[in-house]
């Protein structure tokens, strides 16, 4: 119901005027209600009223499904989160328990291996001494044998020198004897 002609305070109709009251005096004119908005208001107002069985059938649906579904699906899923957030602080445990543990076994292992490296430390600084020894053993019995060694050269060296000396005596003697002519003895040639 659209107005073709302009509005004008002469085309007002009064009796919404008396409906609304003095109000509608204290309105500017573009802000005063025509009776084209009356009959919106009116068919909105009818609209409102018939709208209220609806609005009331959707309230009572919106408390049923609180009521019927949501409340049990939050329990739920609350004791599903419960249950997920609890495995999840287990597996944390679990993970901690599981990383103390490692941490001890390392400990352990540190422990092992340095005990390994003492032993073998000490297996080596014995197979040292025993190799120093038994080097020192072999050093004396060397020293021993050469110190006889000589000993023996010594004497040895002796007997020749003292056979040389009897040998040479003997040897001038028949030097002299085949050098010398048949009747001159080695006594007048010394002389």
């Amino acid at each position: 119901m659209y107005r073709k002609e302009p509005f004008t305070p002469s085309t007002w109709n009064p009796a919404p005027e008396a409906r609304f009251g003095v109000w509608r005096k204290a309105l500017p004119e573009r802000l005063r209600p025509t009776p084209f908005m009356d009959q919106i208001l009116n068919q909105l107002g009818e609209l409102v009223l018939g709208s209220v069985p609806t609005m009331i059938l959707f309230i009572a649906l919106v408390v049923a499904y609180g009521v019927l579904v949501r409340r049990p699906l939050d329990k739920v899923l609350g004791e599903r989160r419960a249950r997920t957030s609890g495995a999840i602080d287990q597996a944390r445990g679990a993970i901690a328990a599981a990383e103390a543990e490692t941490t001890v076994y390392e400990d352990k292992l540190r422990a092992a291996k340095s005990e390994i490296f003492k032993a073998r430390e000490e297996k080596l600084k014995q197979w040292n001494a025993e190799r120093d020894a038994a080097l020192d053993q072999v050093r004396q019995a060397t020293q021993e044998k050469i110190k006889i060694a000589r000993q023996e050269i010594e004497q040895s060296a002796v007997t020749a020198r003292t056979q040389i000396e009897g040998l040479s005596s003997e040897l001038t003697a028949q030097i002299l004897k085949a050098v010398l002519p048949a009747g001159v003895t080695a006594s007048e040639v010394t002389q």
